[in-house]
Formats: structure tokens, C-alpha cells, sequence
């Protein structure tokens, strides 16, 4: 039982034990559609096409597109291929044999964001984007495993910082995690590096994500004149995968599973 709601010194929201529900409701109608887009992933489809048919699922499941109008963004998903890191852009682009790309939703339901992003590949997967995509992967579990009142956000990034560059692949430093809610950004920011024992510690109650961007290159990124699509300035590859969580007594409490376990590329 979580005590007196309230905010930690560093501004981070304590939520309450009814609070948890509305986050795994959220949650459950973003994976939702995440694993019912995949099958319309595939070589000569649009991202333009695949973010349609997104907007609709949205509609369909009663909930409201975080992202359309957030900033002037017109989108129900950001859609990010190959080199692109975070905030691509859907459009005419037609998806080629082999591209991998990211897939990141976020819906409002009952005032309660659910935030998610996922790995999904177009035809067949190369041997590097493979690795890639699971080293990725595994780098946010790193991270969730990391999560437990005690300890600190530092040491969640020193997780999955460790865990990457034991593979030889680089940690985005440009981009980071987000405390969410009834907001779609808050405090804290949930950086994917760091040291042990430094940052806030952690507290039962705190809802945030962690959505750790790897590079198969060199960690430098840039932003595009769109003022949105962010790239590997060395054009190498990258991948994401993004839980939306909350700290619970024991652990975490992930708020964004896949139902039927296709948050993994490969689950075929």
C-alpha cells in the first residue's frame, strides 16, 4: 500500500495504488495496437499507411492520440527506420526488404497516458540489425530490472549503459525516459547511462518511462530541418524499445506488455 500522495524534493510524482489501474489500461490499449500493426509491416508498405491505420486503432479503442497536435505534430505515431533514432516522421516512404524501424504510440485514456515503442522489421532481418534489436531489447530489460525502491536512477542507466557497451554498441545520450501520468512529460528525466548511486532514488508510487535508443555506430545524433526526425550522424543503425512502468514495492510494474508477446521482432 503506497502511503500519502505527493512529490518527492526533485519534483517526481507519487502516484496512488488506484492510480497503477488507469496505467495498466492505458498501457494494455497501446500494445494493443502495437501488436496488431505488425502485420502490416512489410516491403512496399508506406509509413504514411501504417501510421492510418494506427489513428484508426486509436479511434477504435475509445482513446485520444497523445501526439496528434502535440507541438504542432499531425501524427498518431512517430515511425523510425533504419538510422533514424527517435521522432521520425510517417509519410510516402515506402518500406524496403530488410529496413527495421521503431514504432512509438502513445493514447489517452481516462486521462491516463499509455507510452510505447517497439521494433519491427520489413521483410527479412539482416545479421546486424538482428543483434542490434535484441542487444536493444535486453538493454531496457537491464534497465527494468534495475528498478526497485533503494535504488537510483543513475543506476538504472548505468545498466543498460554497461550492458550496450559490453556489445560494442553506443548509448544516445540526446534523448532520454520520461515520468508520465495524466501528463505525457514529467519529471524525472530517465537518462540511459550513468553511474551507480547518483540521481534521485527511487520511490513506490513514481510512474515513468525507459526507452533506451542504441547505436550500432557512434552515440552523436542530429535533428533534421523538419525540427522532429532525429538521425545517426554517422548513418549507422539504430533501434529503441520503450516500457512505460511504475515502482512498486518489489520491482516494477510494466504497464505496457504485449498481450500476446510480440514485443519482440522475432517472435515468429
Amino acid at each position: 500500500m503506497i502511503g500519502k500522495a505527493g512529490h518527492t524534493r526533485d519534483g517526481i510524482k507519487i502516484h496512488q495504488d488506484v492510480d497503477f489501474d488507469g496505467m495498466r489500461k492505458a498501457g494494455a490499449v497501446t500494445a494493443r495496437i502495437l501488436d496488431e500493426i505488425a502485420e502490416h509491416v512489410f516491403p512496399g508498405q508506406t509509413t504514411g499507411e501504417i501510421d492510418r491505420i494506427i489513428t484508426e486503432k486509436v479511434a477504435e479503442y475509445g482513446t485520444t492520440s497523445a501526439t496528434i497536435g502535440y507541438k504542432g505534430y499531425e501524427h498518431a505515431s512517430c515511425i523510425s527506420v533504419n538510422h533514424v533514432v527517435c521522432h521520425g516522421i510517417p509519410g510516402d516512404k515506402k518500406l524496403k526488404d530488410g529496413d527495421i524501424l521503431n514504432i512509438d504510440v502513445t493514447v489517452i485514456l481516462d486521462g491516463w497516458f499509455g507510452d510505447s515503442s517497439r521494433m519491427y522489421v520489413a521483410g527479412k532481418l539482416s545479421r546486424k540489425a538482428e543483434r542490434l534489436i535484441q542487444i536493444t531489447h535486453d538493454a531496457l530489460m537491464k534497465g527494468i530490472e534495475a528498478v526497485k525502491p533503494g535504488n537510483t536512477f543513475g543506476d538504472i542507466g548505468h545498466a543498460i549503459q554497461t550492458f550496450a557497451e559490453g556489445h560494442r554498441m553506443s548509448v544516445v545520450r540526446d534523448f532520454c525516459g520520461h515520468g508520465l501520468g495524466q501528463v505525457f512529460h514529467a519529471p524525472p528525466n530517465v537518462l540511459h547511462y550513468g553511474r551507480p548511486g547518483t540521481g534521485p532514488m527511487l520511490e513506490e508510487g513514481m510512474f515513468f518511462t525507459i526507452e533506451p535508443m542504441i547505436n550500432l555506430g557512434r552515440p552523436e545524433t542530429k535533428v533534421l530541418a523538419d525540427d522532429w526526425t532525429a538521425v545517426t550522424r554517422d548513418k549507422s543503425l539504430s533501434a529503441q524499445f520503450e516500457h512505460s512502468i511504475g515502482v512498486t514495492r518489489n520491482g516494477a510494474d510494466i504497464f505496457t506488455l504485449s498481450p500476446t508477446g510480440k514485443f519482440h521482432p522475432t517472435y515468429e
